[in-house]
């Protein structure tokens, strides 16, 4: 696995999106992609099926509006089209492991767009090499379309069954979109770790990673994919089909806390609104004496608001950020990633000047930007910086698609919240309960491995990669 560190620290997952049965539907990919763009800012791709039943792509790296022109993006015709925004975790970077991955086969052509990780995928893929299959990339998602295509003794039964035999052999977080020539699939893995929605839009259907894309297009928001389920789309509309009775609800908690647009619902709660109430829980459990409180932008911002509401101070924008820069562990160099905490956030001198600041970020990871955000108030004359975490203290690495996978790149897996609190130079520090992350969706069950250890699948060898160097 290739891993990059960054000021940001946290890197987003991947998106996914589809469209059946719309006229040009490859432009509502574009529109939809450009909504899930915060998810990935590596590559991108598009497939469309024409009125022959042809799948076409274009596909590269960079953004949305970098990759996708308008006379080629006129060249994807047709009412059916997937696509995907990138950022690399299993398998690295590189061309050949941008999405959709396209498939030519006797059976039937398809094409795939994955969002998540597969943790055991190093072992399917060696059982399917010992097999005979040749993999294209290094991406973890090519394993589903080898599994789908292995199937030798049924050629005539419908695809859906290979598809439910592919999906019961691999483990991990997943919402796949799989496209052939009349249909789409729709996948979510059994623990409900990655979001997956259907929209309606006009004769036809949307599905997306975040419902923020439906707004965009003016599709209707219809449900999501259950955990375990396969939705097709086609013809006949909406079915569904079980691949697995076994179901959670284990979300990873990080959608809400950071990842997600404040303007999507997943699992029928508001991002913008569960980051509000974790603002006001936090100010329950860490109150302190301060004059004002300033969000770090944007993912932030909505949790600020949420403390400032309960505590009665003032919320500030006492940083603001360069919305003209992109985010800075896509940049080139290691050199230029250190300056991009300067080049995205400022501090604004005449409200931070002699104020007790509180500070409210989402998360800590290594600790970095953290240090030279405190740094960035106390040169601007905050008298004291007040660091409250909406989000527990992360000390374990995620497995499923949140590029965090070592122990070394957490600093709260090698010191105490003291500890953290004098390495990054703040007057308090506090982070929120686990408990509290439950309480501001009203949910029963996340996905907190990252602040707990507590993974909801088996991680073959992947703990053991993560912690190499014996210290933990």
């Amino acid at each position: 696995m290739m891993r990059r560190f960054s000021d940001r620290e946290l890197h987003e997952e991947c998106g996914v999106f589809g469209v059946y049965g719309v006229p040009g539907a490859s432009t509502l990919a574009y529109y939809g992609l450009h909504a899930l763009q915060h998810r990935g800012q590596e590559g991108c791709g598009i497939v469309s099926v024409d009125e022959g039943g042809k799948l076409r792509r274009i596909k590269g790296e960079g953004l949305v509006t970098e990759v996708f022109k308008e006379p080629g993006l006129a060249t994807l015709t047709g009412s059916m089209a997937i696509g995907h925004v990138r950022y690399s975790t299993a398998g690295g970077g590189g061309i050949e492991n941008v999405q959709p991955f396209m498939f030519r086969h006797n059976t039937g052509d398809f094409a795939l767009a994955h969002n998540g990780n597969i943790v055991n995928s190093k072992q399917v893929r060696d059982y399917l090499e010992n097999r005979g299959s040749l993999f294209q990339s290094s991406s973890d998602s090519e394993v589903l379309a080898h599994l789908i295509k292995k199937e030798t003794k049924f050629h005539d039964r419908p695809r859906i069954y290979s598809i439910i035999d592919a999906l019961n052999m691999l483990e991990g977080a997943f919402a796949f979109v799989i496209m052939t020539a009349h249909r789409i699939y729709a996948c979510r893995d059994k623990h409900g770790l990655r979001p997956l929605s259907i929209g309606r839009l006009g004769d036809g259907y949307v599905v997306s990673s975040e419902t923020c894309a439906f707004d965009v297009l003016g599709a209707e928001f219809v449900r999501d994919v259950e955990p375990g389920e396969i939705v097709t789309i086609d013809s006949h509309g909406l079915r569904s089909a079980d691949y697995s009775q076994y179901k959670r609800r284990q979300m990873c908690a990080m959608e809400y806390i950071y990842f997600a647009r404040p303007d999507s619902d997943i699992e029928g709660c508001n991002v913008h609104a569960y980051r509000k109430e974790s603002g006001r829980l936090l100010f329950e459990e860490a109150p302190v004496s301060a004059d004002i409180v300033v969000g770090v932008p944007d993912s932030s911002l909505s949790a600020a608001m949420g403390y400032a509401e309960a505590s009665g101070l003032p919320y500030e924008m006492g940083l603001i950020k360069n919305k003209y820069i992109a985010r800075t562990f896509i940049q080139p160099s290691q050199a230029m990633r250190e300056k991009g905490v300067r080049m995205k956030l400022s501090a604004v001198r005449s409200i931070v000047r002699g104020k007790r600041v509180v500070l409210i970020d989402d998360s800590i990871v290594r600790g970095t930007t953290s240090r030279r955000i405190v740094g960035m108030l106390r040169e601007a004359g905050a008298a004291e910086v007040h660091v409250r975490i909406a989000s527990p203290p992360m000390t374990d690495p995620c497995f499923y698609g949140v590029d965090t996978s070592t122990y070394d790149e957490l600093i709260s897996a090698r010191l105490d919240v003291e500890g953290v609190r004098r390495e990054i130079g703040c007057d308090t520090l506090a982070f929120l309960s686990e408990k509290a992350l439950y309480a501001a969706g009203g949910r029963c069950e996340l996905c907190t491995a990252c602040f707990t250890g507590r993974y909801p699948t088996a991680l073959y060898t992947a703990r053991e990669e993560a912690n190499k160097d014996g210290k933990f």
